[in-house]
């Protein structure tokens, strides 16, 4: 689950905030004044920052320039009232990674920080080639061997295959795949992405109906394992 900080000073927009991340299933946590986030931000390890600019203490543009210093490179979405065209290039200037203008649409603010997560989780854990049981993957070039013959994978499934990779031996749920793989402003259903799942099974289990890579999590989604005890 990732955790995502909030330092912000009005309990009305923390509350709001908080709430309708928690319903995202983000793990939230909450700073009120500037140096209590700057000091959290260092200790609690969080996937993202949501930084006020106003603060008390210490103010947003100052607690960005700090932690950048400081060597902490996980995203920072400035979040503030005001609209001056100087202050947003000076957020980003000092390391934030993106900028909304409140008041802002839950929905936008949802889709910002997605998109800054899967920025940074790409950043973090690029894969370029990748080889497990019988294949051989060669992601830039898009180009695979399974037991040293070519074998065809679409776009999708090498985006698909990827995004597995990354997510070694962990739960991947069809929301996170159809937010992560098709991007929020495509709307797939649930059933696009079963679809896709048998294919690949099709292509890279030895049998599809006992698989050993791609195992489906009931009622949570699938965990793909490049390396499977048997």
């Amino acid at each position: 689950m990732k955790r995502i900080l909030i330092i912000e000073d009005d309990p009305a927009i923390v509350k709001g905030l908080q709430e309708s991340l928690e319903d995202e299933h983000y793990n939230v946590i909450t700073a009120t004044d500037g140096k209590e986030g700057y000091e959290m931000a260092g200790r609690e390890n969080p996937d993202l920052i949501l930084l006020d600019l106003m603060l008390p203490t210490m103010n947003g543009q100052d607690i960005c320039r700090k932690l950048r210093e400081d060597g902490i490179t996980v995203p920072i979405l400035m979040l503030t009232s005001k609209r001056e065209e100087t202050d947003k290039v000076l957020g980003l200037e000092l390391g934030a990674d993106d900028y909304i203008t409140k008041p802002c649409s839950l929905r936008e603010l949802h889709a910002r920080i997605k998109a800054n997560l899967r920025r940074s989780e790409i950043i973090r854990k690029e894969v370029s080639t990748f080889t497990f049981a019988d294949l051989e993957i060669d992601f830039k070039k898009q180009k695979s061997l399974k037991k040293g013959k070519p074998i065809q994978f679409s776009a999708k499934e090498y985006e698909i295959l990827h995004f597995f990779i990354q997510h070694d031996d962990e739960i991947v749920s069809r929301d996170m795949l159809l937010d992560e793989v098709w991007g929020y402003d495509v709307f797939p259903t649930t059933r696009t992405v079963d679809n896709y799942i048998l294919n690949l099974r099709k292509k890279i289990e030895k049998d599809p109906a006992l698989p050993k890579h791609i195992l489906t999590i009931h009622k949570s989604g699938y965990r793909f394992i490049s390396k499977p005890d048997s």
